[in-house]
């Protein structure tokens, strides 16, 4: 369960119709829950019943657990390097 070493992409990917929260496993992530917060999430951990993982909270990441019943819809696009 290590944390990511850099901070998540500058941008916010589209909102995807349909998505799945272990499809992104050790992958930046972007949430939108169903109460309309959204932000950058690197999920660890998929239990049934929590998603655990970091959340950037704009500075840092920080250890998170969340209810997976109140994600609306996660995004784990590919992040674009420079070659």
């Amino acid at each position: 369960m290590r944390q990511p070493q850099s901070p998540p992409p500058a941008f916010i990917p589209p909102k995807p119709e349909v998505s799945y929260v272990v499809d992104c496993l050790y992958e930046y992530t972007y949430v939108w829950l169903l109460n309309g917060d959204n932000f950058w999430f690197y999920p660890t951990r998929v239990e049934y019943g929590e998603v655990s993982g970091y959340r950037w909270n704009g500075a840092f990441w920080m250890f998170y657990g969340i209810d997976p019943r109140i994600i609306d819809v996660v995004a784990c696009p590919p992040i674009p390097t420079l070659y």
